[in-house]
């Protein structure tokens, strides 16, 4: 079978399949980026800015094609498919109306007589290795705000996104990027690294695993090149107090359970004070019992989507029998489906020992894991006790309780009672082993720009 396809989770049905690259056909991308890239630089930052608004009006145009591509791809349902283009599309748009703004030159002042100034420039081809959870918002906030800028853009998509990549190339071929400036490509490991060593290539995006960015990581240092790496999370959603418990508990399910749970920033450790604990628990159960497995392009109540693949389901249930098996309760849910089809009944997880593996352990599917705490200062030592820190959030009724604890969360993102602010305005990213760099808002333009001074003398 070929390594990239399209294969329906709900199935296993393989749809299509695509070639993957020759290292001859590596050697023409990289050829056809840089010679690109040359000419692309050249342009006025609004001519390229009115290129990148035309991206966003094509994906407006085309949302509903592109929805069930991605929902057939990796099966989330087609409203929240719809969402994501929708999103993807402003992310876009953003950026052809902000990025100009955004890299405009700037004086700063200097004891040296002359005129010191500020510029940003573009570095040159960038690679971008996305991952299948959002295939359109993923590849929109890398690279909208660096075609703008004046890259050029090779992209590695997940083996199961190659009908969106396409898609996406299109698009930007259609709208005016020259063929060559964006490139679905179709490339092993190997050819990564291969990549990541030439020196056509300046940067490289990935978001991924822990493992996958230690992995490009190590090679784009290894080669001195720029590396942005976006690893995931298990951002805590702590809940002080509430006067509406099971409307908190709703809000933290239905964000958790959000795209089959698969979401780098989603709310994976729910921590609890022990006097609405049960109650909150109670109502997570009520919301987890009763769901059947059901069609994601075809979704009714009551259903829920499968993951993005066998493999994935089959990971989450051995993770959640894993915490069982170590002393965790699994209340509701956590039902594997018989194969091929990807389905794993969203479950509610509570007492997972602190000592165990599996509390160290990032769950990417649809399971809500509730920790009970009784004061202030617990609740933010186990939500600060995490290798990773993407984003966090703190709930309460007293607006200065929860920021005093939010803000001392070792995080990228800090929310006070809202699980996850995310508009294309607003950076994303995190710090510790969820990795370093930021995408969208103001300063997601700014990864792969050469922050040139330029100085002229008086």
């Amino acid at each position: 079978m070929s390594k990239y396809r399209v294969q329906n989770p709900a199935t296993g049905e393989v749809l299509e399949t695509f070639e993957a690259a020759t290292d001859a056909q590596v050697e023409e991308a990289l050829a056809s980026a840089d010679a690109v890239y040359q000419e692309w630089r050249e342009r006025s930052v609004q001519e390229r800015a009115a290129v990148v608004k035309r991206v966003a009006e094509l994906f407006a145009e085309r949302r509903q094609e592109l929805a069930e591509i991605i929902a057939t791809e990796m099966g989330k349902s087609i409203a929240e498919s719809l969402d994501e283009v929708d999103f993807a599309t402003d992310i876009i748009e953003y950026y052809a109306v902000h990025g100009p703004s955004l890299i405009t030159d700037y004086e700063i002042p200097s004891t040296i007589p002359g005129k010191a100034v500020i510029e940003h420039l573009p570095l040159g081809t960038l690679l971008g290795v996305m991952p299948w959870n959002f295939p359109y918002y993923q590849v929109a906030r890398f690279a909208a705000p660096n075609l703008v800028l004046g890259n050029t853009i090779l992209l590695k998509h997940a083996d199961i996104c190659a009908k969106s990549n396409l898609a996406i190339q299109a698009i930007m071929e259609e709208a005016g990027v020259p063929v060559g400036g964006y490139q679905a490509i179709f490339v092993s490991h190997d050819q990564i690294a291969t990549m990541i060593a030439d020196p056509r290539v300046q940067g490289v995006s990935l978001t991924g695993s822990e493992r996958a960015g230690a992995i490009i990581g190590a090679q784009a240092g290894t080669h001195l090149k720029k590396c942005v790496l976006e690893l995931g999370g298990i951002d805590p959603m702590v809940v002080l107090d509430s006067d509406d418990v099971a409307a908190v508990a709703r809000q933290a399910w239905e964000f958790r359970t959000y795209n089959g749970g698969q979401v780098c920033n989603s709310n994976k450790r729910l921590i609890v004070m022990d006097d609405i604990y049960d109650e909150f628990v109670a109502e997570l159960v009520k919301l987890a019992e009763g769901l059947q497995p059901g069609d994601q392009l075809n979704l009714g109540e009551g259903e829920y989507v499968p993951l993005s693949t066998r493999a994935a389901a089959e990971t989450v249930h051995a993770q959640v029998q894993q915490a069982v098996s170590e002393g965790a309760r699994l209340l509701a849910g956590g039902v594997l489906s018989d194969g091929p089809s990807a389905h794993y009944s969203p479950a509610v997880l509570v007492d997972v020992p602190r000592d165990s593996a599996s509390y160290r352990e990032e769950i990417f599917g649809p399971v809500a894991t509730v920790y009970k705490v009784s004061s202030d200062a617990e609740a933010l030592e186990l939500a600060n006790d995490c290798a990773l820190g993407l984003g966090g959030s703190v709930f309460s009724t007293d607006e200065a309780r929860a920021a005093r604890v939010a803000s001392k969360l070792e995080v990228g993102m800090a929310h006070v009672n809202i699980i996850a602010a995310e508009a294309a305005e607003i950076p994303f990213g995190g710090v510790k082993r969820s990795g370093f760099g930021r995408e969208m808002g103001p300063v997601g333009i700014g990864e792969f720009a050469n922050k040139r001074l330029y100085f002229v003398s008086k």
